[in-house]
């Protein structure tokens, strides 16, 4: 069931179309297998990055796409609606890059931007641990100054493509309190860093989530972006955008489980009439479609607002809170419509059920996102 999507311009559509046509033909054809086996898609961040889809926001003169914010959200949700562990990827990877180019040096964009969004590297985001999930200021991995360079000792947790990524923007404590927070980008291959196994997930089984270990990694002093005792404000700053991202990959996922429960109403007979027929099943996918719409709606408000350089954290976490509490409210329904069929794994919706759930917990919990309007609320 094709979207009908009001987007800003042709070049937008045309995008939309080309997405759409490479998740068809390069994701919707093996993403069962691979999750299923929980096998790594070998090549396929390749072929999105030869598209030009990894890099879709970034500014065209550090080999960005220089798209608005509404329109990189619109791809990431058609891709989501194929395979969400390969949006979630993709939307990590534009976390991971916020950093560098927001409050990097220009020698430090020149050296590293072009590489990181050339379509050919990805990246990962290192800012929980074992102790410090919503509460990142609790945070124990260090980064102590020695010579021309800084020692990384301690953990890290939570990793989306932890042990196959190119780069990670770390962040480690430089000293104490919330202010002795520093960001780092690391590259994959540093000596001193190695990985956990793959945790067993719930979901996104295909793309790897793991800890990571520094043991005396020693990294050079240019890496540091921005100045020591910034990165909470780094790494919350770029927050804000990771949040939409995960909003759009909530409301795909929705999409794809409302589609599958509508195409199974209209095969699917009891009492000699299509279940949709039914003005109880009816209903019950009126009020699933009304919630992908609405949701889809929220992330957009926040990224017009995002594009036309107004304040949008309270709207990124607006659109967080409800696009992924309609997921999970729409994939279990999807579950419903299906009935006994619903709860095996012949059918996807068991799987859209089990991904939306995560969308909840990362990028900051809905209770966090919670606080955050609250707060908002008060000031």
């Amino acid at each position: 069931m094709p979207v009908d999507r009001l987007l800003p311009s042709d070049e937008a559509r045309d995008l939309i179309a080309l997405t759409c046509d490479i998740a068809d033909k390069v994701l919707e054809e093996i993403v069962d297998e691979h999750e299923r086996d929980e096998k790594y898609p070998e090549g396929v961040f390749g072929q999105l990055g030869q598209a030009g889809l990894l890099s879709l926001p970034q500014p065209e003169q550090w080999g960005g796409g220089g798209q608005p914010y509404e329109v990189y959200l619109q791809v990431l949700e058609e891709i989501a609606a194929r395979w969400a562990a390969i949006a979630v990827a993709v939307s990590v990877h534009s976390l991971s890059s916020h950093p560098l180019l927001a409050y990097g040096t220009d020698e430090q964009k020149q050296r590293w931007l072009p590489g990181m969004l050339s379509g050919t590297q990805i990246g990962a985001y290192s800012l929980s641990e074992p102790q410090a999930g919503s509460d990142a200021a609790a945070l124990r991995c260090s980064a102590t100054r020695s010579g021309d360079g800084y020692v990384l000792n301690g953990s890290k947790a939570w990793i989306t493509h932890g042990g196959k990524a190119d780069f990670y923007t770390l962040f480690a404590r430089t000293g104490e309190g919330s202010r002795g927070v520093s960001c780092f980008l690391v590259p994959g291959d540093l000596d001193g860093l190695t990985f956990g196994k793959p945790e067993e997930k719930m979901g996104l089984h295909a793309v790897p989530t793991t800890s990571a270990f520094y043991d005396n990694a020693l990294l050079d002093a240019d890496r540091l972006i921005g100045s020591e005792g910034q990165g909470l404000s780094i790494a919350f700053s770029a927050l804000d955008s990771g949040r939409l991202g995960i909003a759009a990959v909530a409301v795909g996922i929705a999409q794809a489980a409302l589609n599958e429960a509508v195409r199974y109403a209209n095969e699917r007979t009891t009492f000699g009439r299509k279940i949709i027929d039914h003005q109880g099943l009816g209903f019950l996918l009126a009020d699933m479609a009304a919630a992908v719409v609405s949701a889809r709606a929220t992330y957009l408000d926040a990224a017009r607002r995002r594009d036309a350089g107004l304040p949008y954290s309270t709207q990124a976490s607006v659109a967080k809170l409800v696009a992924t509490d309609a997921a999970m409210k729409v994939t279990t329904d999807a579950v419903q419509v299906f009935g006994g069929a619903g709860y095996t794994r012949d059918y996807r919706v068991e799987r859209f059920m089990r991904e939306a759930k995560i969308t909840q917990i990362f990028e900051g919990t809905n209770q966090i996102q919670r606080m955050v309007i609250a707060r908002a609320l008060g000031s």
